[in-house]
């Protein structure tokens, strides 16, 4: 018979064995895969064992444990690889079958998504979702015909019931996230709320850097600044809009566009005075928010919006739409404010009354600085592997 200590020091050092389904691991790719990173960097190797499946791996060297899965480019986003796990099932299914994970992570409900699910369903292994991106609200900037959004909308809506309402977990963001999916038929019982933590190492007020603005537009004029990637979903026609006023009613700031994305070539057609940078590393894009003044983004498409609690935390005021999951980050009219989507003139009223009023934008920093202490993703992580773990020994949430 076995010794009680000998059965506790066996339990001690068995691992968790979590397979993570994420076509793209490409390492500050989007804000989805930073947080993915977050997690990832996290992993106790005494307590986890992940297997990672992907259609886009690391550039770089890396020691996590990866199966590369088939992928094609996405037409309207070149930047993008799609993962098609049916072209390698064989292959697919051994290394799942002989890794014999006790939990499935799976990030979003694409081909490798719902092959990821449909494997968890017949094997009766638990599955956790994190709630990244907020495809349905794309439909409108790909599709013009209103009939065709409709029924893009309805397709995808019909997906989210199929896929999420399996998951035994779903992470969502924010409270108006979680009310916008319960709306589209998800089940309120698998969602859970996580928000998003931040790095303050990277994204702080001490970043500010007074020559690095001045190398970029060679003056000293307040900055006002778009900072993610410049692709439709973003609602980017309504940044050509506000940068037209600004032209228009010759606003004394310098216009700075960070990021890249499919509809780039056009934005720099249509801003030709805002001054592009391209994508920034994280450690350049901290010291950016720092020392620019207003962050200005009227997406609405946001399941989250990683880059306003980024501005925010190096106390650049953001001016941002009053739509999806980014609205929750911003107390309008305390830590920033919110405006009508797609309407410039209330972004320039905005920017505007900060230009004018540093007592106003000082009180708004403070605020923020508040809000933004609030953020830690060791707690969150804390948060997260304890329900790997709980959803590995059947406790479910």
């Amino acid at each position: 018979m076995e010794k009680l200590s000998e059965i506790d020091d066996r339990e001690t050092i068995d691992k968790v064995r979590v397979a993570f389904f994420n076509d793209v691991l490409v390492k500050d790719f989007d804000g989805a895969v930073k947080t993915m990173y977050q997690l990832i960097n996290r992993i106790d190797p005494a307590r986890f064992e992940y297997l990672f499946f992907c259609g886009m791996p690391p550039k770089q060297k890396t020691s996590l444990n990866i199966v590369k899965v088939p992928s094609i480019i996405i037409p309207f986003n070149i930047s993008y690889r799609a993962a098609l796990p049916g072209l390698s099932k064989r292959k697919l299914f051994k290394r799942l079958n002989d890794f014999h994970p006790e939990v499935i992570h799976i990030s979003t409900p694409s081909f490798l998504g719902f092959f990821a699910l449909k494997y968890a369903k017949e094997n009766n292994i638990p599955v956790l979702a994190i709630y990244h991106t907020h495809f349905i609200s794309y439909m409108k900037y790909y599709f013009k015909i209103p009939f065709i959004v409709k029924w893009a909308e309805s397709l995808i809506e019909k997906l989210y019931i199929k896929f999420y309402n399996n998951c035994d977990i779903v992470y969502v963001p924010t409270h108006f996230m979680m009310r916008e999916l319960v709306e589209h038929g998800i089940s309120k019982k698998v969602l859970k709320q996580w928000h998003r933590g931040l790095d303050t190492k990277l994204f702080n007020p001490g970043k500010k850097n007074i020559e690095y603005i001045k190398n970029i537009t060679g003056n000293d004029k307040p900055c006002v600044l778009y900072a993610s990637r410049i692709v439709w979903e973003k609602n980017i026609e309504t940044l050509f809009d506000i940068y037209d006023k600004v032209e228009e009613e010759e606003i004394d700031v310098n216009f700075i566009v960070a990021g890249d994305g499919a509809a780039e070539a056009e934005a720099r057609q249509r801003m030709p005075n805002a001054f592009f940078l391209g994508k920034l590393d994280q450690d350049s894009l901290g010291t950016l928010y720092a020392s620019s003044d207003i962050f200005v983004f009227p997406s609405i498409s946001e399941s989250y919006g990683n880059v306003v609690v980024e501005a925010t935390a190096c106390g650049c005021i953001p001016v941002i739409a009053r739509g999806g999951g980014s609205q929750a980050l911003v107390d309008d009219g305390k830590t920033g404010f919110l405006c009508e989507p797609n309407d410039a003139n209330d972004y320039i009223e905005k920017i505007k009354l900060l230009l004018n009023d540093d007592e106003l934008k000082g009180k708004m920093q403070a605020e923020g600085s508040k809000y933004i202490s609030l953020l830690s993703w060791d707690s969150l992580a804390k948060n997260y592997f304890t329900d790997i773990e709980q959803l590995a020994k059947g406790i479910s949430k």
